[in-house]
């Protein structure tokens, strides 16, 4: 924490230098009339009233290895990725959802180019259908947004752009990058534009080792996109995703492996040779259709077709799912674009569905302990969606607007298994929300917003198939988390645009919030479940910040204060598999992997036209391993420090880009990712000090 501080006070001392002898101004990055899409309306910034977060080109760009969403989501705050595999896998919450997630995101509702990632019962299994060096934009809406997206946006919403090919008959690029532990990525693309048609191929491969031992992962991607404009009132995108994923995962360790060697995986993973595997191919369309200036249609449809395999030190857990889905949405508006008074009214109905064969295939160490029947679980799981949705947004004048949005959501899930009839059976969560925002911008300068919005979030798929009770049928303990959350923001731009700044805080209580456990049962020991565990609050403050007090120089900040605490009447036991390990969440613990202080730090330099270089830092405070809040299993505070140059030239006419970048330039040892585990508890470690080159070429 030293280090960071002092790395801030040079910075800023140097920033103010360069502000007395500026002599340009800096067109400002994040103008507030730059459209926002991901509340289901296009708005400017500045008519949004939730916590907003936009990342562009600028910084995209200088991602080393374009892989992950940890590397492009740095500078979001109240966003935390927990990247324990040195890969692709990562954990993604938002203000705290989905921290105790085992596997993929929860309660994070999460877009490309419009089509949902998340099945019925808003769960994420990862983000392998993203290509991050082909991504135009990212949006991070923080907060409750359940009643524009329903149980998957409990938490907020991320929904990413992916490029169209400049407007020429023919265009392509080519990528590669690579550097420490093994790792390489080569990419490229084509496209191109004719008359009403845009379209643009990606395609790469991707290898790696990881930072620790079993942690080798490989990974092939192709995506398509056409934007076909047949008239000025009608736009089709057809979008096409193929993506064959495959990590090893040497799990967490007790916490005397860690400190003796963090590249130790846990035993069992080789034993048992623990990996995911994904293979999946997305197709989908989307489009709008205008009758008239104030009146359009949106729709999309998509299908994917998938199958993913774990081999985990229990069980092989193989699954084969078809996930279809569609959205419609009606848009009717009120008043000229410069009249005092407008009204936009938006209804519209959400359809998924997923059909999922499902099965488990005892190891054979599981077999030499009694077990007799190698197959534990034989079953298909049928699932459906439906929401509906209405939104208003008035604009009074150029200072007042205001977003009204209720929802009523259905989601059904129905078992059948194949060994055990008895099990058999469904789990229904309805629920109806709201949510209301005001902005107030009485100058340019000054931006003011506001909302209340309400949470729902359903047991996500995993959690519900996880049954504590026997192998086969649904967690019939769990039910719904609700939560009601208010935001009072104020962003804007001062000094000619040269300042930027956003800070929201908030307020959100939850009912019913889910927590993981273990049962003391052989052969079942191993396996995570989940149940409700009563009532939490969040407090909460998001600051970011950009200056460009010089043409050539960038400062850009972003800090969170997390304080996420149980308010439970009575304490509640945490079950574990050791049943003289006895541990309780008590009224005024800490909620678990949350750390109430994170902070990035970012300093880039233009040397000259095409020459920039860049440090940063980040840092995170300590954080509990569970809701026990045991001092001695907490995971230290870490600071971590990286640096990049890029360097851009035309050579025969031919944009070339080389870029080298460092990450953990202090090798300092941190836990990546943590979980509660009754053996010692769970440690993963992130990388140690990585260095990369890249070059990118376009024609």
């Amino acid at each position: 924490m030293k280090n960071l501080f002092i790395i801030i006070l040079l910075a800023l001392s140097f920033v103010n230098f360069m502000n007395a002898q500026q002599k340009d101004t800096l067109s400002f990055k994040y103008p507030s009339d730059i459209q926002i899409t991901a509340p289901r309306m296009n708005a400017p910034l500045n008519e949004i009233p939730f916590a907003t977060s936009i990342i562009g080109t600028d910084i995209l760009n200088e991602i080393p290895r374009t892989i992950s969403l940890d590397e492009a989501v740095k500078l979001v705050p109240g966003l935390k990725v927990d990247n324990q595999s040195d890969a692709e896998r990562i954990h993604v919450s938002i203000r705290g959802q989905g921290i105790l997630t085992e596997r993929g995101t929860r309660g994070i509702n999460v877009l490309v180019d419009g089509i949902p990632m998340n099945d019925p019962t808003g769960f994420v299994p990862d983000f392998f259908n993203i290509d991050f060096n082909n991504v135009e934009k990212i949006e991070v809406l923080r907060g409750s947004a359940a009643a524009l997206f329903g149980g998957s946006a409990s938490g907020g919403i991320i929904s990413v752009t992916t490029q169209n090919a400049p407007h020429v008959p023919l265009f392509g690029e080519v990528f590669g990058t690579g550097g420490s532990n093994g790792f390489w990525k080569a990419a490229g693309k084509f496209g191109g534009e004719s008359n009403n048609t845009n379209y643009l191929v990606n395609f790469s491969r991707t290898m790696g080792d990881g930072y620790r031992q079993h942690e080798h992962f490989w990974g092939n991607f192709v995506s398509g996109k056409m934007t076909y404009t047949p008239s000025e009132n009608v736009t089709l995108t057809p979008l096409f995703t193929y993506t064959d994923m495959y990590h090893e995962n040497p799990e967490g360790v007790n916490d005397s492996l860690y400190t003796l060697d963090p590249k130790i995986p846990n035993g069992a993973s080789f034993q048992d040779n623990e990996y995911i595997e994904t293979s999946r191919i997305t197709t989908g369309l989307t489009g709008i259709i205008k009758f008239a200036e104030n009146q359009d249609v949106r729709f999309d449809g998509y299908v994917k077709r998938g199958t993913f395999t774990e081999s985990s030190n229990g069980s092989y857990n193989i699954e084969t799912l078809t996930t279809p889905g569609a959205s419609v949405q009606y848009d009717l508006g009120f008043g000229s674009a410069d009249g005092f008074y407008k009204n936009t009214i938006s209804a519209g109905i959400d359809l998924s569905g997923q059909n999922m064969d499902q099965h488990n295939v005892a190891h054979f160490d599981q077999l030499s302990r009694g077990v007799a029947d190698s197959i534990e679980a034989l079953q298909k799981i049928k699932q459906t969606g439906l929401g509906l949705f209405l939104s208003d947004k008035i604009d009074f004048g150029k200072e007042w607007s205001a977003m009204l949005s209720i929802r009523y959501d259905k989601i059904h899930n129905e078992l059948t298994d194949a060994i055990n009839d008895s099990v058999n059976g469904s789990a229904d969560f309805n629920r109806a929300t709201g949510r209301i925002g005001v902005t107030y911008s009485p100058m340019k300068e000054i931006n003011f917003f506001a909302n209340w919005g309400q949470g729902f979030l359903p047991p996500a798929t995993d959690e519900l198939l996880n049954n504590p009770n026997s192998w086969g049928g649904f967690n019939k303990s769990l039910t719904f988390a609700t939560s009601n959350s208010y935001d009072l923001g104020l962003r804007g731009a001062l000094l000619n645009n040269n300042l930027y700044y956003d800070l929201s805080g908030f307020y959100e209580t939850t009912n019913n919030d889910f927590d993981r456990f273990r049962i003391p049962v052989p052969g079942r020991d191993l396996m995570d479940f989940y149940k409700n565990v009563g009532s939490t609050r969040r407090i909460g403050l998001e600051f970011y910040g950009a200056y460009f007090p010089v043409k050539d120089l960038e400062f850009q900040v972003a800090y969170t204060y997390s304080n996420f605490k149980y308010t439970n009447s009575s304490p509640i036991q945490i079950v574990m598999d050791d049943p003289t390990d006895l541990r309780y969440i008590s009224d005024g613990n800490y909620l678990p992997n949350s750390p109430m202080h994170q902070l990035y730090v970012d300093l880039q330099y233009t040397f000259i036209p095409g020459l920039s270089a860049g440090v940063s830092a980040e840092t995170y405070s300590k954080a509990y391993i569970d809701g026990a809040n045991i001092e001695s299993e907490a995971v230290p505070a870490y600071t971590l420090l990286h640096a990049r140059i890029i360097y851009k030239l035309p050579i025969k006419s031919i944009p070339i880009e080389v870029s080298l970048s460092g990450r953990n330039l202090g090798n300092v040892k941190y836990v990546a990712f943590s979980e509660p585990d009754p053996s010692g508890n769970s440690y993963q470690a992130g990388a140690g000090s990585e260095y990369f080159a890249g070059l990118r070429l376009r024609f």
